[in-house]
């Protein structure tokens, strides 16, 4: 069995100009199971240096609204369907949301492509709507996808258990909710925000945007005994020393294994 991979395409939150927005995909074989896309076509740019090739996503989870995450699937939309046109694209596409969110993309979609790509959606790109605690059966993957009770924007996240028995849980962008207690007990890996380190705190003022802190993850995955961590949606003020800076604070919390990557990076799960 070949090992699972996660390819991390950026790390940075809304607001960040030295990095790409938080986004990745799970590799299974030789497919992948994205999730978001960020804010621009970036995302192009991101597939082509990691040896993505589009045309070996037929799987993309929208976790919300917002544009850092929602912008880059206008042109994934945009270039599937350019290589089905083309007759470079096996079989269907299929974009999973809740049930809000699919209007949106429609909508975002009709109103900023081209009417022949726009066409490809409900033909052979779908939109999948989803249900909270809903499991839908995703390459080798049985998802379960979550509401986390966000309180900007409604937003889901998902589990599932990787091919070696792992269990893997994303939270989406927003700090753990008690009431997801399920979906995260028993964890191997958590991916999880970290919108600054806690000693800067008062620069960054995270908890007036609903996110953590490098301190706050840690402690969580310390309590819920979870053994991997990776930690993103971060700022960007310091790219080249963010690593070292949120390991140094994270292992004061923290006794598992930290990771805190680089937009453009592979973790073997």
């Amino acid at each position: 069995m070949d090992r699972e991979i996660l390819y991390v395409f950026g790390t940075g939150n809304a607001s960040v100009t030295n990095l790409y927005n938080t986004c990745f995909a799970l590799r299974d074989s030789d497919e992948y199971f994205m999730v978001d896309a960020g804010g621009g076509n970036g995302i192009l740019k991101i597939l082509d240096n990691m040896r993505v090739p589009i045309e070996s996503i037929h799987h993309l989870f929208v976790t919300h609204e917002h544009t850092d995450h929602i912008l880059g699937v206008i042109w994934m939309v945009r270039m599937i369907a350019t290589k089905m046109l083309k007759g470079q694209y096996e079989g269907d596409a299929y974009i999973y949301c809740h049930e809000e969110l699919a209007e949106t993309i429609d909508t975002l979609c009709k109103l900023t492509i081209q009417g022949k790509h726009y066409k490809m959606l409900g033909d052979r790109i779908h939109l999948e709507k989803l249900k909270d605690g809903e499991t839908r059966r995703i390459l080798s993957y049985d998802v379960t996808f979550f509401d986390i009770h966000s309180t900007k924007a409604k937003q889901f996240g998902f589990t599932l258990r990787l091919n070696n028995g792992m269990k893997l849980t994303c939270l989406g962008d927003e700090p753990y909710n008690p009431v997801c207690e399920k979906y995260v007990k028993g964890c191997d890996w958590l991916l999880h925000e970290a919108f600054c380190l806690y000693a800067e705190r008062d620069q960054w003022k995270p908890y007036e945007k609903h996110h953590s802190t490098v301190k706050e993850a840690c402690e969580l995955a310390e309590a819920m005994n979870i053994p991997n961590l990776v930690l993103w949606h971060t700022e960007d003020s310091n790219v080249a020393g963010r690593e070292r800076l949120y390991k140094n604070e994270g292992k004061r919390y923290y006794s598992g294994k930290l990771y805190v990557p680089d937009d453009e990076s592979l973790i073997a799960l």
